[in-house]
């Protein structure tokens, strides 16, 4: 029963659409219908900076609390930890507020896997902001910093439970963006 409290919640949790709300409350827009028509923080970002951080800050802090939160309440139950991971994600990716239809799980990965595991992820950070930096492409570099997620845990000491879930994460980022990949591939991806 507690099990399934915890990743009710963090379903819940992770199924705010906070990229929806910031540009319904502060621009009057349905951000699903704009840009991209992705209820993302990047899509955010290209009505406006400000709000597409201010976006980012809040997928990445539902993210994290939640899967802090179970860590600390249950140190010794690693598995209940990556099963709120994994709910937290999955409810941003399929929010029950906007039909299951959600953003692509970055901003809220990446607030999860800091709470897991912080300098590993940072490693991850770092690799999206400097290719950002080479390729103006933000799905490009969602997708090297997911990729880059498993191979940064594995040197910062995470159990074979994390790393194993870590390539399943990944996975799940990057087939969100396939179409992101496809555009790439055609040269037709829009830079930030």
């Amino acid at each position: 029963m507690k099990f399934a409290i915890y990743l009710i919640a963090a379903y819940i949790i992770g199924s705010i659409p906070f990229a929806y709300i910031i540009a319904k409350l502060f621009k009057g827009i349905d951000i699903r219908k704009y840009g991209s028509g992705n209820p993302g923080a990047t899509n955010v970002f290209r009505l406006s900076k400000p709000l597409g951080l201010l976006a980012f800050l809040c997928d990445t802090l539902k993210g994290f609390i939640p899967v802090f939160l179970t860590a600390e309440m249950n140190p010794s139950s690693e598995i209940l930890v990556i099963a709120v991971t994994l709910a937290v994600v999955l409810g941003h990716m399929f929010t029950i507020f906007l039909n299951f239809k959600g953003g692509k799980g970055v901003a809220t990965g990446c607030g999860a896997f800091l709470a897991i595991n912080p300098v590993a992820t940072l490693v991850c950070l770092l690799v999206f902001a400097i290719m950002l930096s080479i390729s103006k492409y933000v799905s490009l570099s969602s997708i090297c910093a997911a990729a880059t997620l498993p191979i940064s845990l594995y040197f910062f000491d995470s159990s074979s439970e994390i790393l194993i879930f870590s390539v399943l994460v990944a996975a799940i980022v990057i087939i969100k963006h396939s179409a992101n990949i496809k555009r790439l591939v055609a040269g037709k991806e829009n830079k930030i």
